[in-house]
């Protein structure tokens, strides 16, 4: 069964000197994270999941987080405008790849600043977090372009998260999980007993990718009936990176 395509990206050589903003920096092997990179691929594939890579971007260090450069939503891309301008090399090349699958592009244009973390689709609304990567033209530029898909963009102010979905993501049944929930206001959020239990991939059915730094987590999704695929990302969370980071799934 295959249930869609997901790009990623290649860990730059260079990802131990990653952006870091608000925990404090720690050693990064490199070469276990391209190993735990592989398993989490693995992962994606394994629950039907077609992985595509977009080009490597080895003298960006921040690369691999691939889904700060574009948002997909019914078979369209918009490719963002990254809140950190070292990264905003970043997005050509996927621009490429998204027409390759055959999604209409559009981009969010200066001075407008867009992360794809930031956003968060929940059915038909779509919130996005206000914070130090993505700014109010970011978010004008992306309602005006979802609009017409019917979606309702909805801003949230973040605070001590580097992006929302450092903070909450969604349930398949559109349910909000978050360990810290004064960290973005969005309705209605169940708390989660671990902060990286609050980050989690739909991989369709009752699959849901999650890291495996929250076993209690994990286990709380299995008591309401879904199935947690854990991945290990420790390289990735010591750069403030989580399993949404590093994948854009296209349905």
């Amino acid at each position: 069964m295959t249930r869609g395509t997901a790009l990623v990206r290649a860990v730059s050589p260079r990802l131990a000197e990653g952006i870091v903003t608000h925990i404090e920096r720690t050693d990064v092997d490199v070469a276990l994270a391209r190993r735990q990179h592989a398993a989490y691929v693995d992962a994606l594939a394994g629950c039907g999941w077609r992985p595509v890579f977009v080009p490597p971007a080895d003298g960006s260090p921040d690369s691999v987080f691939v889904e700060d450069t574009v948002v997909v939503c019914d078979g369209h891309a918009v490719l963002t405008r990254p809140g950190a301008a070292s990264r905003r090399a970043e997005v050509d090349a996927v621009e490429s790849v998204v027409r390759g699958l055959g999604l209409a592009v559009a981009r969010i244009q200066a001075p407008g600043c867009l992360d794809g973390g930031d956003v968060l689709q929940v059915g038909r609304t779509v919130y996005v977090g206000r914070g130090g990567r993505t700014d109010d033209e970011g978010i004008r530029q992306l309602a005006a372009l979802l609009a017409p898909l019917g979606r309702t963009v909805v801003a949230v102010p973040i605070t001590g998260v580097l992006h929302l979905k450092s903070a909450v993501t969604a349930l398949p049944d559109g349910t909000c999980i978050a360990w810290n929930p004064d960290a973005a206001a969005v309705p209605e959020v169940t708390r989660v007993p671990e902060p990286t239990g609050s980050f989690v991939v739909l991989l369709g059915g009752s699959d849901v990718l999650i890291a495996a730094s929250a076993p209690r987590t994990a286990g709380f999704l299995t008591s309401l009936g879904y199935r947690p695929v854990t991945v290990d990302i420790g390289e990735f969370e010591r750069l403030e990176g989580c399993v949404t980071c590093l994948s854009v799934l296209v349905r």
